[in-house]
């Protein structure tokens, strides 16, 4: 039985998506919506005002919180009974990911971001969480 469930959202569609699938398919599960920021990229986006940042874990969570604002309209509109955590990680999305998997019984994430970045690199983060997870991967598009 699944009791724990990590969704990672980076804020696209498709991992709106990947939320709404777990709390349909897993109804009685504690849902936790992990927020990796700071990850690097060839134009650094996010990393960049992370390192001008005064108190890093506020800017942190300042950035996480559109995505978990989301998360928790989507709850509501999905059921508005069910509890949803949230986590913020800084880092590469890949290790924050499989760093927190073993705590979960399972990971269900969208097939790739929405950024242009991303879109050069299509399934990159999902493909090496498949690959590396310690727990099952739903892969949701």
């Amino acid at each position: 039985m699944v009791s724990r469930v990590l969704v990672p959202m980076d804020g696209s569609e498709m991992s709106e998506h990947a939320l709404k699938h777990a709390l349909k398919a897993y109804p009685d599960a504690e849902i936790t919506v992990l927020r990796v920021v700071g990850e690097p990229s060839p134009l650094w986006g996010e990393a960049s005002g992370l390192a001008l940042a005064e108190n890093l874990e506020d800017a942190a969570q300042d950035l996480a919180a559109p995505t978990f604002n989301r998360a928790r309209e989507i709850v509501a509109d999905a059921d508005g009974d069910a509890g949803l955590e949230t986590m913020v990680e800084l880092g590469h999305p890949v290790r924050a990911i499989l760093n927190r998997a073993d705590d979960y019984d399972t990971v269900v994430m969208g097939s790739h971001g929405g950024s242009i970045t991303d879109s050069l690199y299509i399934g990159n983060v999902a493909q090496k969480i498949v690959r590396r997870s310690p727990v099952p991967v739903v892969v949701v598009r």
